[in-house]
C-alpha cells in the first residue's frame, strides 16, 4: 500500500499546523518546509478545511490553522478523506471491476480485512500523538527555523 501524494502532503501541512499552533500561518511557508507546489497545497488545503480539519482566514494576516485541537483530529479520519475514492484494488471498485475470479476469490477478503486493520489502527493516532514532544519535527517545522539547514 502506498499513501497518495496529496494525502502525504495533507498530513505534512496538519503537522506543521500543529508544531505553530498558537498563530496563522500561510500556504507559502507550508510549500517551503513540505517541498510543495503552493498551487497542489491549495487544493489539499481546500478539501481539509471543508472536511473540517482546518480553519481558512482570508485577507491580510490570513492563511490557516487547526480546526480543533491536534488531540482531536485521527490520522485515520485523515487519511479515509484523501484515500477513499482511491479503490485499493479493482475489484474493490464495483463500477470498474473485470476481473473474472471476483465471485470466488478470498483474497478480496483478506485485503478488506487488512485494510480494516490499518485505519483502526490510524483511528487510534491523533495529530497530537504525531506531534507532541517531538523535538526534532519541532525544529524542523517551527516559524523562523532554518531552511538551509534542511536535508536535501
Amino acid at each position: 500500500m502506498r499513501l497518495t501524494t496529496r494525502t502525504n502532503l495533507a498530513m505534512r501541512t496538519l503537522m506543521y499546523c500543529a508544531v505553530n499552533a498558537t498563530r496563522t500561518v500561510r500556504k507559502s511557508e507550508i510549500a517551503a518546509r513540505c517541498n510543495s507546489s503552493e498551487n497542489h497545497l491549495a487544493q489539499v488545503v481546500s478539501l481539509m478545511a471543508q472536511k473540517g480539519f482546518l480553519d481558512t482566514v482570508r485577507g491580510r494576516g490570513g492563511g490557516i490553522r487547526l480546526a480543533r485541537p491536534a488531540a482531536r483530529i485521527a490520522v485515520g479520519d485523515v487519511v479515509r478523506s484523501f484515500e477513499a475514492d482511491v479503490p485499493f484494488a479493482e475489484c474493490f471498485d464495483p463500477k470498474c471491476n473485470t476481473c473474472p475470479i471476483t465471485p470466488h476469490c478470498r483474497l478480496r477478503g483478506a485485503m478488506g480485512g487488512a485494510l480494516a486493520a490499518f485505519y483502526g489502527y490510524l483511528d487510534d493516532v491523533s495529530l497530537a500523538d504525531l506531534v507532541d514532544g517531538n523535538s526534532g519535527l519541532a525544529g524542523l517545522m517551527a516559524e523562523g527555523a532554518d531552511l538551509a539547514a534542511l536535508p536535501a
